[in-house]
């Protein structure tokens, strides 16, 4: 609030605000009383600044001036409001001499700047002024003899917006000249908006009398409508923030379970295995006696640290998949009743650096609390491979260096045995391999007949089964089957016999799991011909006839035209025993069996209706004839050589090795010809049974060529 004193009058106080537009609306009022001697130019231009002028107009009255006389408001006026100097008169002639001389763009603070004087102590002279006659406030200013309004120095530059006055006007008295916009808004925020009520509106809108009901239903509902779709918002908003905060502390409690913050998971739980011991490995009697030492000393360690002695620190399980490592591992861990720690090679490789050691230290220091104990890891190869320099993985060395300081580095772990299990030992780095680590290897191979018969009356065990099954008979056709695959072949034989809802399994569903196992499922929807049918019963009837007269061809244990997988028929032979090296009657053998089919087709249709179902028998046959010349060093014309590499050798020896293979197919298919063109007749019955039949075992196969009649299924 400032106070205006006269010694006439007494003192009126007034806001700053109304001050300043009453001193505008004086000025405007002055100025319209001498635009009469202008020119009609001006009193337009003027007339037009007026009309868009959108300030309110503030009356005496409400300034609370209304008791000063006219004389006196003249005398304030033309004190108060700018004047010409004596120098600067109106009578000049040049256009460009008016009130506004000299214009400074940038000074020591924006009021400077627009009002052409600073604040501070009034009176005070300056060599230059923005105006030759002082404006109304620098004038009440100087009366006040004070200026309390701090001030803003300038303290950057700014790029300014100036317009051109035109020539022959005075520029006009903005209405905010005097007042900052913001300083105005504070001034004027207590009068607030006019709110127009809804029957001014009625008013306005000229709504008839008979509608004004209906608008102000419609007004109201929609006022409503506004209000719950308005709380609507506010809730979807609600709810979305809730989703976002609960979105945001699962990631971040997500990103402390991560490598690069957390490391590894700080504990590694040890499994007890009492309930797996070595009566549940079947088939690997060499693995178990090895590593029955290993038991002995996680139950008695200082049986043998009184001699002096110690056990390998790491013991590696070699063999191909599904022979029983793991099973191996864990029962040496149930036989001991000591802690089992197991990890896979793949658990130790992540897109992290230092990861993988991290856990090897881990899974280690875990260990070592829980000594004596078992650490397994699974696939090696995934993390104990051979260490080599790629741009592709900069920092796969660091697991594997920590591995091999953890087995055999500066700190001893007594009492922790290691074991491993991979399927190629040649992919293990050196120095994982050497002695101090896993220097000692076991063996785990494919069980013989002997285990296979063990497997599968483990497994026999567990389901409803036929008691006249021999196991025997089904090891003896289950030649190369793991202990996991005899294990698939005993559930395929249940699945089976609970499909054609018989209360028990037979032999029948055992042997079909068998043939579903080595060459596929039954293709019973495929429509053959019959021509087709009747050249695929000869077909597999000259495997058979050339199978059963040859000395040394295996026995035969079944013959079938049911299509199955990518064959239309086959002849299974069925191995009196494990074969563990093969002579060369028996190689021999085998590749007329191979060209039995063929030359079946042949001697029945003729050499014009031959087809294609004999080309994997040619494989086969060709593939024993070339490890014979080339390996074995049954061919008396290269003698007891190996040709490895042919492409290495010289074209001459190349032409013999071929010259040498072919004539052991040769002499093979004759052999077949005279052996089925001597035993047509059996040929031809053969070949009905199965066409009548489909399927034929062995002792089926023996009545129909000794000329026995079948019994009717």
């Amino acid at each position: 609030m400032f106070s205006l004193s006269t010694t006439v009058q007494p003192q009126v106080t007034v806001p700053l605000s109304q001050l300043i537009n009453a001193l505008q609306y004086l000025k405007t009022a002055v100025g319209s009383s001498s635009s009469a001697t202008a020119e009609p130019q001006h009193r337009e231009h003027a007339s037009e600044q007026d009309l868009q002028s959108t300030e309110p107009a503030w009356s005496l009255r409400d300034l609370g001036l209304s008791d000063l006389g006219v004389g006196q408001m003249d005398e304030l006026a033309s004190a108060m409001l700018p004047r010409l100097s004596q120098q600067g008169a109106l009578s000049s002639s040049s256009p460009s001499q008016q009130a506004w001389r000299t214009s400074h763009l940038s000074s020591h603070s924006f009021f400077h700047n627009k009002h052409g004087f600073s604040g501070g102590k009034m009176g005070t002279s300056y060599p230059v002024f923005c105006r030759q006659v002082p404006s109304p406030l620098q004038a009440i200013c100087t009366e006040f003899h004070y200026w309390p309004v701090w001030v803003q120095n300038r303290g950057f530059k700014t790029l300014g917006k100036h317009k051109r006055l035109q020539a022959g006007f005075e520029r006009p008295m903005e209405p905010d000249g005097f007042t900052p916009s913001f300083m105005k808004g504070l001034l004027t925020r207590d009068k607030g908006l006019e709110v127009e009520t809804l029957d001014k509106l009625l008013k306005n809108k000229n709504i008839p009398d008979g509608q004004q009901d209906s608008f102000k239903t419609g007004f109201a509902e929609g006022f409503l409508k506004s209000q719950a779709l308005t709380q609507r918002t506010q809730d979807s908003l609600r709810r979305t923030r809730l989703v976002l905060l609960v979105l945001l502390l699962l990631g971040f409690y997500g990103l402390s379970k991560t490598p690069f913050l957390s490391g590894l998971d700080s504990a590694v739980d040890p499994v007890h295995m009492k309930n797996v011991t070595f009566e549940h490995v079947k088939g690997v009697e060499e693995a178990k006696n090895e590593l029955q030492e290993v038991v002995e000393f996680l139950r008695s360690p200082e049986k043998f640290t009184v001699l002096g002695g110690k056990l390998p620190r790491g013991i590696l399980l070699v063999g191909p998949p599904g022979t029983g490592k793991t099973l191996l591992a864990r029962a040496v861990a149930g036989e001991a009743d000591v802690p089992f720690y197991y990890a896979s090679g793949s658990e130790f490789d992540e897109m992290f650096v230092g990861v993988g050691a991290s856990r090897i230290r881990n899974l280690f220091k875990e260990a070592k609390a829980n000594a004596p104990c078992v650490i397994f890891i699974d696939e090696l190869d995934s993390v104990g491979g051979k260490r080599i320099e790629s741009p592709m993985h900069p920092y796969s060395r660091q697991t594997i260096n920590q591995l091999l300081a953890e087995m055999d580095g500066f700190k001893p772990n007594e009492g922790v045995i290691i074991i491993g299990a991979t399927n190629f030992p040649e992919a293990l780095d050196n120095a994982l391999i050497r002695p101090g680590r896993f220097d000692m290897q076991v063996t785990v191979p494919k069980p013989d007949v002997k285990g296979r018969t063990e497997i599968l009356n483990w497994y026999l065990r567990k389901i409803k089964v036929d008691p006249d099954i021999e196991a025997g008979i089904i090891a003896r056709g289950t030649v190369g089957f793991s202990g996991a695959d005899l294990e698939n072949l005993v559930n395929q034989a249940a699945l089976k016999a609970a499909v054609d809802g018989k209360d028990m399994v037979t032999l029948k569903e055992l042997d079909f799991a068998k043939d579903k196992i080595l060459m596929g499922p039954e293709r019973r929807s495929v429509e053959i011909d019959l021509k087709n049918k009747e050249i695929t019963a000869y077909h597999e009837s000259g495997h058979a006839i050339v199978a059963y007269y040859t000395k040394d061809a295996m026995p035969i244990n079944k013959a079938t035209i049911m299509p199955r997988g990518p064959t239309l028929g086959h002849v299974s032979m069925l191995p009196d025993d494990d074969r563990w090296s093969e002579t060369r009657a028996q190689l021999l053998a085998q590749m007329d069996v191979s060209m039995g089919g063929r030359v079946a087709e042949e001697i029945i249709f003729g050499n014009e209706f031959i087809t294609t179902g004999a080309s994997s028998d040619f494989d086969a046959a060709t593939k024993i004839a070339k490890m014979m010349v080339t390996r074995f060093g049954m061919c008396e014309r290269l003698g007891v050589m190996t040709y490895a590499d042919q492409t290495k050798q010289s074209p001459k020896t190349q032409a013999a090795i071929e010259h040498e293979v072919r004539k052991l197919l040769k002499d093979s298919y004759e052999r077949a010809r005279v052996l089925l063109k001597s035993h047509a007749k059996e040929h031809q019955s053969l070949a009905r049974a199965l066409l009548q039949y489909e399927t034929l075992d062995a002792r089926e196969i023996k009545m129909v060529l000794e000329g026995k009649a079948l019994e009717t299924r």
